[in-house]
């Protein structure tokens, strides 16, 4: 009898330290699932601020001198917005830049850069790259020749009624040639934009570039690639 009653209390033992341990695994599981969790939402916060810090940059569009393609309404609410690339990106011809004008450049009669004693626009700008280092660009008769050749404009507003701005640039220099790492940039809309053709814009050098726009996500029905605008 005594031997049947050490029998059980072993097996109520074994039963027990069998709950004990299989409580001990599930706590285990819950503590590993919760950090894998904590683990992968981290990673994805990670993930989703670099991609919206460097590769989708969201920005406001103010001002009116990139009509028709991006336009600030009456109510601030309103105004266009685009996501804007930081990373991995080229510049070339038709690329619509936000850019930072701390600093503008002129040309000497030597066709060098340098930055005048006047100031600078000191703001943030979006415009469109029309000339890049190396090439010649002339403005007459309302329109715009790169190396000689008239372009194609189906992004602007309205031709050019002038080749400068009232505080011009470039009068008397036209044709110029764009140094390398530096670009030519104009609004798309032409005549009501401060750009590259005015002196306090002037020529943009390459690390005033803060980045390039990707796309205008806002107004949704106006949902809209920039990268080809130029197209038209």
């Amino acid at each position: 009898m005594e031997n049947n009653e050490e029998i059980i209390e072993n097996t109520e033992d074994e039963v027990s330290e069998q709950n004990t341990e299989e409580n001990s695994k599930k706590k285990g599981n819950i503590i590993k699932d919760i950090i894998e969790i904590a683990e992968s939402t981290i990673a994805t916060i990670f993930v989703v601020v670099l991609i919206f810090t460097y590769i989708l940059h969201p920005v406001n569009i103010v001002g009116h001198s990139m009509l028709p393609t991006l336009n600030l309404t009456a109510k601030d609410e309103d105004t266009d917005k685009i996501f804007m690339s930081t990373v991995f990106f080229d510049v070339k011809y038709g690329d619509i830049l936000v850019i930072d004008k701390m600093e503008n450049y002129l040309l000497d009669s030597s066709g060098n850069a340098y930055i005048p004693e006047s100031s600078a626009i000191n703001e943030c700008i979006i415009k469109r790259v029309i000339a890049v280092g190396g090439q010649t660009i002339d403005i007459r008769d309302g329109h715009v020749y790169v190396d000689g050749e008239m372009l194609n404009e189906p992004y602007i507003n309205e031709p050019d009624s002038t080749a400068d701005l009232s505080d011009s640039a470039f009068t008397g220099q036209y044709p110029i040639t764009v140094p390398d790492g530096y670009y030519f940039v104009m609004g798309d809309n032409r005549n009501h934009s401060t750009d590259s053709r005015a002196r306090s814009v002037g020529l943009i050098k390459k690390d005033q570039i803060y980045g390039k726009a990707l796309v205008k996500y806002y107004p949704l029905n106006e949902f809209r690639i920039l990268t080809d605008s130029w197209k038209g």
